[in-house]
């Protein structure tokens, strides 16, 4: 790591912009905005899938912002910076899940274009935006959207629609641009050319519901898009920055359980081993979350947990949601020990401490 988030000082590697007081045209805010994005791909080997999203260049050596649900369950991150069209592999710095905001850091960058932030308090009802991203996962020169503001402070619920895990997310940048899934993770841009938002667009498989039920894909035609605010987004990635620990903020490597939860909705598997435990968002009864396997070697098969048995309790708290137990996890890391208390298919409870391994980015 190193550098300073957010700065939009000149150095020997520029900055995406300066600030500029001239109000833009569509070519020529893009023209100053794409240099400091990069385009994401995630690579899931338990799950043999891939996803793309997009990341906001925050310092000159190669720290990335990002939507958590952009590196969510990754095993292997490809990045491919726009300014200089080079490929990079990532790591993960930290994550706060609870707010969709990730921090990314690439293997042996320098010199990388530094996107120019703005600040989103400035923001209003009415504002012209860009919307810029890999839209589509398709690469290359980030696509552009158009639109306007259309609300501020809006809050809405994000789910997972692999795993069923959902997240409030709240104080959000409503507007019309068309974003589309891989659009994740890229810029909201104003008429000065400044990233005030980061988009919150739906990748594959991740959808929105608004306050007033309407839901959005990121599809053709949505009528309502959201950003995280830049300045909340970058609150959070100085917090990833400086190492730390929240209940909701992970530095670091994902400590790995290998369990895979059990859908509620259907009593069927769902959402593979996951990171933090696994993401299903299911659970089969009021007093515990009902798992669906384990996977071969991992901390829970290596302690005797199997499909059927019921996790209620981690680390001394009780779980009840594959979100409680994502929550539980946040301050843990690999080598950490960890409590797990299950009952098993016959009703007989068991408490054993596992040692965590490695896992995946979230």
């Amino acid at each position: 790591m190193g550098g300073v988030i957010g700065s939009t000082s000149s150095s020997s590697s520029g900055t995406a912009t300066a600030t500029s007081k001239t109000m833009l045209s569509t070519s020529q805010i893009a023209a100053r905005v794409d240099p400091g994005l990069v385009d994401v791909v995630s690579t899931d080997g338990d799950e043999q899938a891939t996803s793309a999203g997009t990341g906001i260049v925050l310092t000159s050596n190669g720290e990335i912002l990002t939507n958590n649900h952009v590196i969510e369950g990754a095993t292997a991150i490809k990045v491919t910076d726009i300014g200089n069209g080079k490929t990079y592999t990532a790591k993960v710095v930290g994550y706060d899940a609870s707010q969709d905001v990730a921090v990314i850091q690439l293997q042996n960058a320098a010199d990388l274009t530094i996107a120019s932030l703005g600040n989103s308090s400035s923001v209003q009802t009415g504002n012209s935006v860009v919307a810029l991203g890999n839209a589509e996962g398709k690469g290359g020169t980030p696509s552009v959207a158009t639109g306007t503001v259309t609300a501020l402070n809006q809050s809405i619920t994000a789910s997972d629609e692999l795993s069923g895990a959902s997240e409030q997310l709240t104080g959000l940048i409503e507007d019309n641009a068309d974003i589309q899934p891989g659009d994740s993770g890229g810029s909201l841009v104003n008429s000065y050319g400044q990233v005030i938002g980061m988009d919150t667009a739906a990748s594959t498989g991740y959808s929105f519901q608004s306050p007033t039920g309407q839901g959005s894909t990121g599809s053709n035609g949505a009528e309502q898009a959201y950003a995280i605010p830049i300045n909340e987004a970058l609150s959070i990635a100085k917090q990833i920055e400086a190492g730390t620990t929240t209940t909701d903020i992970h530095i670091g490597a994902t400590a790995f359980l290998g369990i895979e939860i059990q859908s509620a909705s259907e009593g069927s598997n769902s959402g593979g081993f996951g990171g933090s435990g696994g993401f299903g968002g299911g659970q089969s009864s009021t007093s515990g979350v009902s798992l669906g396997g384990t996977l071969a070697g991992s901390p829970a098969a290596e302690a005797g947990l199997a499909e059927g048995d019921e996790i209620t309790a981690l680390g001394g708290h009780s779980v009840s949601t594959a979100e409680d137990i994502s929550q539980a996890l946040v301050k843990y890391h690999p080598g950490d020990s960890i409590s797990v208390t299950w009952v098993d298919g016959t009703g007989q409870s068991h408490t054993s401490t596992l040692t965590l391994a490695s896992g995946p980015a979230a």
